[in-house]
């Protein structure tokens, strides 16, 4: 043992550092967080709720189906289900995220050549039931609006569509040409099955022709 071990051990010198920072913690101001009071600011790129983002000119989702996400999922909890109407044209029949399951890396997002999902900066959703956090493609879009609800700006820009240290060039090109999402719906324009237009166009038809009668009767006049 050498000198100054054994005055450091006689004098409790190890010992009294820690108590000195103990004490000096004493005195400092508190860094602990009164949550719910009080929430610690979230930083874009946090990856929270899932939400699909809905395209403000036609009012439904972005996805294309191109089956990225499923296939790039380290935990599979990604369930996609491609669909046929009457014109035989694909649409997307079934999308469901298991959130219990997901692991929160944000490669869909990343994948996604459309930036058709997103891992909102939303945290707070906790359940009692397994299905209230069982996401389909409906609950997804629902996501989106509660959450695009809460954002002050006019538009949204999720860090992981453009990961900083990746070259953009040998991204696709809908993904360069990305631009951040207006949170104000251009037009509204949902999707209507082939079998719902004829419907449509039945309910639509008395407006067009009141419309023509009181231009015809102004004519008239």
């Amino acid at each position: 043992m050498t000198i100054k071990k054994f005055i450091n051990t006689v004098l409790f010198v190890e010992i009294l550092k820690g108590m000195a920072l103990t004490f000096k913690m004493m005195l400092s101001k508190p860094v602990t967080i009164q949550y719910p009071d009080e929430k610690r600011k979230i930083y874009p790129g946090f990856r929270g709720m899932h939400a699909f983002v809905r395209d403000p000119k036609t009012g439904r989702q972005k996805c294309i189906m191109c089956m990225k996400c499923v296939n790039i999922c380290p935990s599979q909890c990604i369930t996609l289900k491609k669909g046929r109407d009457e014109n035989n044209k694909p649409f997307l029949e079934q999308y469901d995220i298991e959130a219990l399951r997901c692991i929160y890396c944000g490669y869909c997002v990343e994948v996604c050549p459309v930036c058709a999902l997103v891992l909102t900066e939303r945290y707070e959703y906790s359940a009692y039931s397994k299905q209230d956090i069982y996401f389909d493609k409906n609950r997804l879009l629902k996501n989106w609006d509660d959450y695009a609800a809460t954002l002050s700006g006019d538009t949204y820009w999720n860090k992981f569509w453009r990961p900083d240290g990746i070259d953009s060039s040998k991204m696709p090109k809908s993904k360069r040409e990305q631009a951040p999402v207006s949170l104000k719906p251009v037009l509204a324009s949902p999707y209507v099955p082939a079998s719902d237009k004829s419907t449509a166009a039945k309910v639509a038809a008395p407006d067009a022709d009141i419309q023509e009668s009181k231009e015809a009767k102004k004519e008239a006049e």
